[in-house]
């Protein structure tokens, strides 16, 4: 099944990484459409295979031989972008800079996302609004017994997921504390500049936008506490939704010797939190062991060995490894103090 030059996709409004992923083809300006629903019903109709595991968004796009595939994954699906169309690119052409988008992306795309995951199904509030409206993006005028059904099933599912992600009692002070200190953070920095690395949008700023359209424009708690303190925070994510029509200059990248002091902040909240549940969670992947618990911010951290952030750990290391000695020089002067270090310590 030849394809054409549209790219096409398969999404949930309540899905970060749906959305992610539409504002990043808008702000590439990459000819696309999106189908708002469930992978499991599209593809099939489409003759084609379903994705193992099946994940939001799920592209349809042509290979090398411009035959129709499905793929998922945010993170390639953004490189893979990039080789088919260059302009417009979200990834700095400075190795040093690209690296530390690549770090804060997955920040936002592993941890940020537990901020999301945590609010809308530990508190009454969110639940009953996600579990109200989520069935209502997939089909607006569901009949009223299957809505009630849905309403009924989704919540027990996703609740008895949350100890996936580490959510419990015990945690729920400290996610509710990163999450604060992650906002005050953000209304630092974008009262420095726009976006996370400079006046234009990375990687990295897709992938926070992405988890915070649920936090500041769905989920009733995380929202209350945005409005709250970081308004600045509130608005840029109504501006990234569209960046299309957002003109480009050939120094909006910062400078690796320039970046502002505000961005320390967020580093430092991947350092304190982020990095130690991310190699905790390696040191039980490598040892086959299917839990893993750490202190974080003074309180105990407990949640199942999850592979994939093995990968992302051995993923950032690579990343890390295969930058020239100078520009790795530049990284480490960046991340001084943070705690991000930790990473290539550990790994080396």
């Amino acid at each position: 099944m030849k394809g054409s030059n549209t790219i096409q996709l398969i999404g949930a409004i309540g899905s970060p990484y749906t959305r992610k992923m539409l504002s990043l083809l808008r702000y590439r300006r990459i000819p696309h459409k999106i189908t708002w629903g469930q992978p499991e019903l599209v593809i099939p109709t489409l003759g084609l295979e379903l994705p193992k595991p099946v994940l939001l968004p799920t592209f349809i796009l042509p290979d090398e031989d411009g035959e129709l595939e499905v793929a998922t994954d945010s993170t390639p699906l953004i490189r893979r972008l990039e080789a088919i169309s260059p302009d417009r690119s979200v990834l700095p052409a400075d190795p040093a800079l690209a690296f530390i988008d690549y770090l804060l992306e997955d920040f936002a795309d592993e941890w940020v996302t537990k901020y999301m995951f945590h609010y809308r199904w530990h508190f009454q509030a969110d639940i009953g609004n996600a579990a109200t409206l989520l069935p209502l993006h997939f089909r607006v005028n569901l009949p009223f017994e299957q809505h009630e059904q849905m309403k009924e099933m989704i919540p027990e599912r996703q609740i008895s997921r949350l100890y996936v992600v580490g959510s419990n009692d015990v945690t729920a002070p400290v996610i509710d504390a990163s999450y604060r200190r992650f906002l005050q953070a953000m209304e630092a920095h974008l009262q420095a500049q726009p976006y996370m690395l400079g006046n234009r949008p990375g990687a990295a700023d897709f992938a926070m936008f992405g988890q915070l359209t649920q936090l500041v424009g769905f989920d009733p708690t995380p929202r209350a506490i945005a409005h709250q303190l970081s308004p600045r925070t509130v608005a840029w994510t109504s501006l990234m939704e569209d960046l299309g029509g957002l003109e480009l200059g050939a120094d909006d990248w910062n400078s690796s010797d320039q970046m502002p002091a505000t961005l320390r902040g967020i580093l430092t909240e991947v350092g304190k939190m982020y990095v130690p549940t991310l190699l905790a969670n390696g040191r039980a992947f490598q040892s086959g062991e299917k839990s893993w618990e750490v202190e974080i911010d003074g309180s105990r951290w407990t949640q199942p060995t999850f592979p994939y952030q093995a990968k992302c750990l051995k993923w950032i290391n690579e990343q890390y490894r295969a930058l020239e000695t100078q520009d790795r020089a530049r990284v480490d002067r960046i991340l001084a103090g943070t705690g991000c270090q930790a990473l290539f310590l550990e790994s080396a």
